[in-house]
């Protein structure tokens, strides 16, 4: 904040109230600090520097973050999301992180490529501060959903020179007292997804494992496995999606959000989680099944 160019961060627009949006107030007063500043997206987000374009063979070796996977439980929401990250058809990274806290009450999962989604994290993380110091009190968990989908929506000038970055966001609703899940599109269309939802690569294995594991009213280490099981699946059919790494000890991500806050299962917790899959996995190689139940007849 020192140099000369900044110096304007301290005239009057900073002590008046302005608004509660962070990366409005940057749009308005220092765009250039904005990730991707003067690009192509208009205002308030992320974007691709101006004037440039971007190849299409560069966007797609670029580091990708893959498969996030969410499900709502008893008392709150769990969002879990592999560790690797590709470049084309390489291993950019086996430990890299895509499911981060936003604020105590709400987590974010990211899939598309990892830098700009990374940056994405970031200034919504001080979107959600920012308005928290001006307003005096926390943006309800539909408001945070809100501001998510602007942000993806400045991105969507990067998003059509093959730059997509897809944010997937959970937490915990306090009026409700209920775990909730919004998915987005790359237009920042936002979409509320009932029960468990998937992103990413591997999001359709996911997801199918997911219709066959997942119960309603199920308590946080039920729906922590059936996560696990649902990535398990996911890196089973899907190159892209890292599954657990035994030989390095990585594991997937795990966080959870209740009326408790946010937290994040220690390595070695998720780890637990992550061997009896493992485990289960040796003895039955494509998994749990769903039991089939033969219709009965009038008499019986």
């Amino acid at each position: 904040m020192g140099s000369d160019s900044n110096a304007r961060l301290m005239t009057a627009t900073y002590l008046s109230a302005g608004t509660s949006s962070f990366s409005e107030l940057l749009t308005s007063t220092a765009p250039e600090l904005l990730p991707g500043s003067g690009g192509l997206s208009g205002s308030g987000g992320l974007s691709v520097p101006g004037g440039l374009s971007v190849p299409g063979g560069l966007a797609r070796e670029l580091p990708h973050g893959t498969t996030i996977v969410a499900a709502s439980f008893n008392g709150g929401v769990v969002m879990t999301g592999d560790r690797r990250a590709t470049a084309g058809n390489m291993i950019a990274q086996r430990d890299i992180e895509k499911v981060f806290r936003s604020d105590e009450f709400s987590c974010i999962g990211i899939a598309g490529v990892a830098g700009i989604g990374i940056d994405l994290v970031r200034l919504f993380q001080v979107e959600l501060e920012h308005y928290e110091k001006l307003e005096g009190r926390v943006l309800s968990l539909e408001g945070k959903a809100n501001r998510l989908s602007g942000m993806v929506r400045a991105n969507l000038g990067g998003a059509m020179q093959g730059l997509v970055v897809v944010p997937l966001f959970a937490g915990y609703d306090a009026d409700e007292g209920v775990g909730r899940i919004f998915s987005y599109d790359v237009a920042g269309g936002r979409y509320e997804e009932q029960r468990h939802y998937s992103i990413g690569s591997g999001s359709v294995f996911a997801r199918g494992a997911l219709k066959k594991l997942y119960s309603d009213g199920m308590e946080a280490p039920a729906a922590i496995l059936a996560c696990m099981q649902a990535l398990y699946d996911a890196a089973d059919d899907d190159s892209a999606t890292g599954g657990p790494d035994l030989t390095r000890r990585i594991w997937p991500l795990v966080a959870t959000v209740t009326a408790d806050g946010y937290r994040r299962l220690p390595e070695e917790e998720a780890g637990s989680y992550a061997e009896a899959v493992i485990n289960e996995r040796m003895r039955e190689p494509d998994g749990p099944t769903s039991p089939m139940r033969p219709p009965t007849s009038d008499s019986e």
